[in-house]
């Protein structure tokens, strides 16, 4: 009787340990709709950023040297659908970005706007994500508008932009310009000191008549 138990119990001792693997993120969790989640979480909250990367090289003045970068999350009525994120240069608040979601994809625009609120001629630009993403991650190639707008203002060099965001909560964010020939340009703003919300963006009051229109 106890060698016949003991075979039994054999085949069980011998057996590979079963695998707990972790559920699968829900869609919630995952690509545009986690990226916007995650970013959502410092709704209302302003971060001081400095850039990282910048080449080559400019010859010219370069607008962000010396400046005071400051990021301010808001536009948060519908934060699964729309967040706007003003990006302040020193006393320069002329420039928005603005996320949306697009089915399963994100949308990025740059809205820029003269100190009267009036829309900048190089206005609105920005594309779609091509691929879902992460949470963490989304890259955005630039869309035909925006290809047509560079090509008519002469920002021939503009043509093959990729914009992307980065977001680790509580941590940074991370914005990005990227060419084939070298061009990248990176801000990383510390998402751990949230500071003084800056006065809202020029054109704010515009913008949002603008979208309920």
């Amino acid at each position: 009787m106890k060698r016949s138990f003991l075979a039994g119990l054999l085949p069980l001792l011998l057996a590979p340990p079963v695998s707990m693997a972790a559920p699968a993120p829900s869609a919630a969790d995952t690509g545009a709709a986690g990226f916007l989640a995650a970013l959502a979480q410092h709704c209302g909250q302003a971060f001081a950023g400095r850039v990282v990367a910048n080449q080559p090289a400019s010859a010219t003045p370069d607008p962000f040297e010396g400046q005071v970068l400051v990021m301010h999350v808001r536009g948060c009525d519908a934060p699964a659908q729309e967040l706007r994120v003003p990006f302040h240069v020193g006393e320069d608040r002329s420039r928005t970005w603005v996320l949306t979601r697009v089915g399963d994809r994100l949308r990025l625009k740059h809205d820029h706007r003269h100190a009267d609120g009036s829309p900048d001629k190089v206005t609105l630009y920005g594309g779609d994500t091509h691929e879902p993403g992460t949470a963490q991650r989304q890259a955005f190639p630039v869309d035909a508008e925006s290809v047509a707008m560079f090509e008519r203002e002469g920002l021939a060099g503009s043509v093959r932009n990729t914009w992307a965001m980065e977001v680790e909560p509580g941590r940074r964010f991370l914005y990005e310009l990227s060419r084939p020939d070298g061009r990248l340009f990176q801000v990383e703003f510390d998402l751990t000191r949230p500071v003084a919300a800056p006065p809202p963006p020029w054109g704010a009051d515009a913008a949002a008549t603008e979208k309920g229109a």
